[in-house]
This record gives structure tokens, sequence and C-alpha cells, in this order.
């Protein structure tokens, strides 16, 4: 009976804090990740006066590389937002990554790594990459965009009319 209780109270216990943690469904999710440089960084250390483009991706992705250039080459109506480029591989590839692309150059740019953690790939569900979710200034989802779905250009319309 008490082996029955400790159960059915852990299982308790286990969909309180998954209800908690997806009850903000459409809003930003409260990702933390390493950056290059080693520091985390938070969600709530995003500048929510601005809208905010989260982008799930692998450095390895050739189709990251690409929606890496095609955005960096509309970066005067991005500088409008708060861009969070979140990955799972280590560190020393953000650094690389961000070396080649000279994101660390931007500064509404913040790149790097969850780890193994995996929330954001799991809050998004995320099976294939790249990944962009935009959200409104007040931290409000706009729109996900999922892999071969992206479109820059439909991207760049809602963020300027934000």
């Amino acid at each position: 009976m008490k082996k029955k209780f400790i159960i059915l109270f852990l299982s308790y216990i286990i969909l309180c804090f998954n209800s908690n943690i997806y009850a903000q469904t459409g809003k930003v999710p409260p990702f933390r990740m390493v950056q290059s440089d080693g520091k985390v960084f938070k969600a709530e250390n995003l500048p929510m006066e601005k809208p905010i483009l989260i982008i799930y991706f692998s450095p390895e992705c050739e189709e990251c590389h690409a929606l890496t250039k095609e955005l960096l080459s509309h970066i005067k109506v991005l500088q409008k937002a708060s861009i969070a480029m979140i990955t799972y591989l280590p560190v020393e590839t953000v650094k690389q990554y961000v070396t080649k692309n000279k994101l660390a150059d931007y500064k509404n740019i913040f790149v790097g790594t969850e780890g193994n953690y995996l929330f954001v790939k799991d809050y998004y569900k995320i099976d294939q990459f790249p990944f962009m979710a935009l959200y409104s200034k007040n931290g409000d989802l706009i729109k996900k965009y999922h892999s071969k779905e992206i479109n820059v250009d439909d991207m760049l319309l809602r963020l300027k009319s934000l």
C-alpha cells in the first residue's frame, strides 16, 4: 500500500512539473544555453522590448548554414529583433560556427548550446533542422517555421509589422 502511494505521489509530482513547463505554450520557452565564451545565457536575458526570433539549428547542417547566410543578408531588418540561435552540439562547435559566420559582430544575436538537456528541442518537438519561431515584443508566439517550410520572406514581413 505504501509503495503504491509513493508511486502515485511521484507520478503526480512529475505530471505537475511537466504541465508547469509547458503551461506557457505560446510564450518564449524558459531556455538556458552556454555561449561560445562559456557564459550561461537564459531566455530572461533577451531584451523583451524587441521581437524575438528563436532559431534551433545544427552547425553540421547545410540548410542551417544557408539559413544563417540568408538571415545575415537581411541584418538591417533583423536588427529590430533579438535572435537566439540554439543547438545541442558542444560549445567548441558553437564557437567555430560563431567565428565562421562572424556572429559575434551582431549585438542582437545570441548563440549557444543547450547540450544534452534538449529542453528547446522537446518544447517545439523539433525533428529536423533548422527551426525558427517568431515572437512579439510581449513574448507571444507569432509563427513557427519547421525545416523545409522555412520562409524567410514571410518571417521578415511579419517581423516588420511588429
